[in-house]
């Protein structure tokens, strides 16, 4: 296997809250002003054995994507030791150029760098377009300590389960600042009718005492490993709030296939302070409100293997059940008596019988129609050498431009000539590709069929 490592990363002003757009609310946005946890991310890979390139996506606030995008090439500069290729707006331009060519349908809200399935989807296309028969996600606020960690994530992937079926995607486990596995939810008079942190606890703690491989029912989007064989014919939701890593799991499930767990592959999260705990539940009900809805739509699909909620406990089948938004209702009010962020919360019991509800209703369906157009585009795009060489090409330019800034020397030029080389070179369409420095492609062995298969679950 060779696995492309693949992290997003978000730079926005504090004041932030993803505006009209519920989708581009994101929980731990870097301040511009501010150094964040990427660095220290990188720090952690550098020891990984195996380690080829990682590439950082850069979502940013409009005003601010240049700014943005030298600010993380900046912190990827002071990594030398690792590998890494920067995709900011620019690069997002020549990949959507380089579609238009192709005559592959425009995917703006698909495929980009707003929103968390969509940036997911960027990071797949550009695995797949520089030719990865693997992509693992990170999370910018995660530290990696075991340098076996990429050996672990490919270990399995790609092979067959004794049914014979392919494990195309698979998942670890997170230990927080106090080194548990278990979440830090409170049995609370506040929470009586939304027990999430004790339903995944209990499926957790169940995983954890099981075979190394076992079916799963959650995933960690920062620590999730996906095969090519998935992600050249599966898409992550752009329209689901944020839990796109656990959506995944669901489309899988739906499309015939299935992610697994894998309880000796692990990472440290240690996130910021979220501002606001408020808005984070409130992104919350819009998300099971659509996942429901989306779920109970997709019965109606006969080309598509039925998900319920029974199949899905102890987590997550309790939060895609019948009475869902009267529980959130409930939880959002009694939330704003016990908890300190108060009118966050009131303002996100008015949303459970609003525009959430609303904003299920009218986006349901859009993803499977999306599934039609996104085999086909991937196929197109697959080791495309033109658009490869014009990213690498760009990249390698902004890291020019920084470290000619950080040396003194005269400020780099605008934004628009800075990749003009590569711009023209994808323009060129059919023209050969521009000579650049290679990407490199680790090997990675996942493993021995009669090994993993002694490892895994019935």
């Amino acid at each position: 296997m060779n696995p492309v490592v693949i992290i997003p990363t978000f730079i926005y002003p504090r004041r932030h809250r993803g505006g009209s757009d519920v989708v581009t609310a994101y929980d731990h946005p870097t301040a511009p002003n501010q150094p964040g946890e990427l660095g220290r991310c990188l720090e952690s890979l550098a020891k990984v054995e195996g380690l080829g390139l990682v590439v950082i996506l850069v979502s940013a606030d409009m005003s601010i994507e240049a700014q943005a995008a030298e600010k993380v090439q900046a912190v990827a500069s002071a990594h030398p030791e690792v590998t890494t290729l920067v995709i900011g707006a620019p690069e997002l331009a020549l990949i959507e150029q380089r579609m238009a060519q192709l005559n592959i349908e425009r995917l703006n809200k698909e495929i980009g760098l707003a929103g968390y399935g969509a940036i997911r989807n960027l990071g797949l296309v550009v695995a797949n377009v520089l030719g990865f028969d693997a992509a693992v996600f990170l999370d910018d606020d995660e530290v990696v300590d075991d340098p076996a960690f990429l050996q672990k994530a490919m270990y399995g992937l790609g092979k067959l389960t004794r049914q014979g079926v392919p494990i195309v995607a698979k998942t670890g486990y997170y230990l927080n600042d106090q080194g548990s596995y278990l979440s830090k939810w409170e049995d609370k008079w506040y929470n009586r009718f939304w027990q999430q942190g004790r339903a995944f606890n209990e499926w957790i703690t169940k995983a954890m005492r099981g075979p190394r491989l076992s079916r799963s029912n959650h995933v960690c989007g920062g620590c999730l490993a996906i095969h090519k064989e998935a992600f050249r014919r599966l898409a992550f939701d752009p329209w689901i709030a944020r839990g796109e890593d656990l959506d995944y799991m669901l489309n899988l499930r739906m499309y015939g296939s299935d992610i697994w767990f894998d309880n000796q592959w692990v990472l440290r999260h240690l996130p910021p302070d979220s501002p606001s705990e408020g808005m984070r539940f409130r992104q919350d009900i819009f998300r099971w409100l659509y996942e429901y809805r989306k779920l109970e739509y997709s019965r109606a699909l006969i080309d598509l293997q039925q998900v319920k909620p029974a199949s899905l406990e102890p987590y997550p089948g309790p939060f895609l059940e019948p009475g869902l938004r009267r529980r959130i209702r409930l939880t959002a009010w009694l939330r704003s008596f016990g908890r300190p962020d108060k009118r966050a919360y009131r303002q996100a019991a008015k949303a459970a019988t609003g525009v959430a509800s609303a904003y299920a209703e009218a986006n349901c369906a859009k993803y499977f129609e999306f599934q039609y157009v996104w085999p086909e585009a991937m196929k197109r795009l697959e080791s495309d050498q033109l658009l490869s060489s014009a990213l690498v090409r760009s990249s390698m330019l902004r890291v020019q431009d920084v470290e000619e800034e950080a040396a003194g020397a005269p400020a780099p030029a605008p934004e628009a000539a800075v990749v003009a080389g590569a711009d023209a070179a994808v323009a060129a369409g059919a023209s050969a590709p521009v000579p650049v420095p290679g990407v490199p492609h680790p090997s990675i062995d996942p493993g021995a069929t009669t090994q993993i298969r002694l490892d895994m679950a019935e």
